[in-house]
């Protein structure tokens, strides 16, 4: 049986990312209160990775909300703004399902961050705050065209003033596993 036609997938979507350090959020934030940018909120994730054979599995745990997100994804680890096949599935009782998980497969490292997400001319616009590793703004854009969708994305970076050279390529899982 194909999971992909046949499973439980609730949501998949192909994006085109990026992710850079910054030092001050607040100008960043205050870039897009004048872009006129929607404030979407500010939760606390925390995000469980396992090793799997390809790409990365996560266990995200949202403070305050019921339903956690099991989230499927492979990404090109390249510095600017990069391809990923994301698969979602959403699920109550995320204890249960982390339990059975740490089981049955090994935990690599856990980021926990307090995420702004703000929407922009389709793009989903994140300032976060990663414990041991600082802050970053990360934009996701779901893509029909991703060669059209990745000028989008350098397009926002001047708009907000991000500096070309502070690209990160991997992940915050990555980054982590990097400290040690």
């Amino acid at each position: 049986m194909d999971c992909g036609k046949e499973g439980l997938l609730s949501e998949f979507n192909e994006l085109v990312e990026l992710k850079a350090k910054v030092e001050d959020l607040s100008r960043v934030r205050e870039r897009l209160i004048e872009l006129g940018a929607q404030y979407l909120g500010t939760f606390r994730q925390v995000d469980t990775y396992f090793e799997v054979p390809e790409g990365r599995l996560k266990l995200r745990e949202t403070s305050g909300k019921r339903l956690a997100e099991l989230v499927y994804y492979e990404r090109e680890d390249i510095t600017g703004p990069k391809r990923s096949r994301v698969y979602l599935i959403r699920l109550g009782k995320p204890k249960v399902l982390k339990d059975v998980l740490c089981k049955v497969l090994k935990r690599r490292v856990v980021v926990d961050k307090v995420r702004e997400i703000y929407l922009y001319q389709g793009t989903q616009i994140h300032l976060d705050r990663v414990e041991r590793l600082g802050t970053f703004v990360e934009f996701e854009r779901k893509t029909l065209d991703v060669e059209k969708d990745r000028d989008s994305l350098k397009e926002l970076m001047v708009e907000l003033a991000l500096d070309l050279g502070n690209l990160i390529s991997l992940s915050y899982s990555d980054l982590l596993e990097s400290l040690g």
